[in-house]
């Protein structure tokens, strides 16, 4: 069964920092590509931040490019996202996504996510 649990979220000003944490099994972890996705109040899923399985290469949306990181390790099977200058904008649920196609269908798996609120 995949699992998916984050962690780290809180309430932070805006201009401050982050580090949310996710902790998977069930899965070959350390060599599946992750994501991170958040649910802004009201709004629908948005893609944020990929890394691939060993972590060498990473994408990011245009609103978090230089100023999220995704990272990992592998031999703890963590995926990590830091949230550096956040900003009002960056409050959402955030969440830890593995997909997965099985004969052309695409399942996405996440966690209950952790919530992230940037307000002075």
């Amino acid at each position: 069964e995949v699992q998916l649990v984050e962690s780290g979220g809180g309430l932070v000003q805006p201009g401050g920092s982050l580090r949310l944490s996710c902790v998977a099994s069930g899965f070959p972890f350390s060599t599946s590509k992750m994501n991170w996705v958040r649910r802004p109040p009201g709004k629908g899923l948005e893609w944020i931040a990929s890394i691939n399985p060993s972590g060498g290469s990473s994408e990011y949306a245009d609103s978090v490019k230089g100023r999220f990181t995704i990272s990992r390790d592998n031999a703890k099977n963590m995926l990590y996202l830091q949230l550096n200058s956040l900003q009002i904008e960056d409050t959402a649920t955030y969440y830890c996504q593995y997909s997965v196609q099985i004969y052309g269908n695409r399942s996405d798996y996440r966690g209950q996510g952790t919530q992230v609120t940037v307000s002075s």
